[in-house]
């Protein structure tokens, strides 16, 4: 169990972060009347931080209900209704990364160029290293020089071991890493991939193959397959979930740069249309600013 002084820091970072997403929602309980006005003000603050029609809908619907069930005529209170029907929308998406159940856990990671997918696998890193894991690092991202090194600066900071090849074939490169994990008995390997854009067709094809080979050196892998997503892209967001899950079957998600963005409520957006967990969120640049996503932490920072 995580000490609490270090949550609590954690949560400070998450409000502040999501401060310009809740400000927006936050401003719509400054006055006294609970009427069709404030509901038609929030529908257009949830809208505008890129929540998406359907999850709009589905939270107006949920917070009329409650507010009619708890007989609520203070605006203060319907803030509070909201945050937990945003917390309990945002609860199927909350589910701990396991590890263990594979030796090695392989774990691909995705994600477009300037997500942050580099970044969150160096944090990634040290989040299992602290957790007690070992860890093997496949720079498959081999088409762009600076992926390797940057990713190699990592390695190297969380002291692990990287699989890497001069502009070697990226499948093959996750082939040999997922056969050194084994050799070497490390807990998991992760598989860095080329960032890319869903409408990249040979690119998406590149994945699929990388998942296809590291199916040969594994017959049960990979065993989970993460995909990095900007907070700050909003809706944009949501199409990368659908268009990735396509190609490779997501089983979970990072959300990277919510600090900053009026944009949050997209986590609302991929609950309702594509639910895929959502294993680590990420506030800021350091390498403790990726934590485990909590659906009820989330929804009040974001209305805090």
């Amino acid at each position: 169990m995580e000490a609490a002084p270090a949550r609590k820091g954690w949560l400070d970072k998450l409000k502040a972060g999501l401060k310009k997403t809740g400000a927006s929602i936050a401003t719509v309980f400054t006055g006294t009347q609970i009427d069709e006005a404030l509901y038609e003000d929030l529908e257009t603050a949830l809208l505008m931080a890129d929540t998406g029609v359907k999850a709009t809908e589905h939270l107006l619907a949920d917070l009329k209900r409650r507010v009619k069930e708890q007989k609520a005529t203070d605006p203060a209170a319907v803030k509070a209704l909201l945050a937990d029907a945003i917390a309990d929308l945002l609860a199927p998406l909350q589910k701990p990364l396991v590890i263990g159940e594979h030796k090695p856990t392989v774990i691909m990671v995705a994600g477009v160029n300037g997500a942050g997918k580099t970044t969150s696998i160096g944090k990634l890193t040290r989040h299992l290293a602290n957790e007690g894991a070992t860890v093997l690092l496949a720079a498959a991202d081999t088409f762009r020089a600076a992926a390797r090194e940057q990713l190699a600066v990592w390695a190297d900071r969380n002291t692990v071991e990287i699989i890497t090849q001069q502009g070697g074939d990226p499948a093959a490169v996750s082939f040999d890493a997922v056969t050194a994990g084994k050799a070497r008995g490390r807990d998991v390997v992760l598989v860095d991939t080329a960032g890319r854009l869903p409408t990249q067709l040979h690119l998406m094809e590149e994945l699929r193959k990388i998942r296809r080979v590291v199916q040969k050196a594994d017959a049960t892998a990979p065993h989970e397959v993460l995909l990095v997503i900007d907070g700050n892209t909003g809706q944009n967001a949501l199409m990368q979930v659908k268009a990735f899950d396509e190609a490779l079957k997501l089983t979970g998600l990072v959300i990277t740069k919510l600090d900053g963005t009026a944009k949050g409520g997209v986590l609302c957006a991929i609950a309702r249309e594509k639910p895929v967990p959502v294993y680590f969120i990420g506030v800021g640049e350091k390498l403790e600013d990726l934590e485990t996503f909590n659906a009820r932490e989330f929804a009040q920072a974001l209305l805090s």
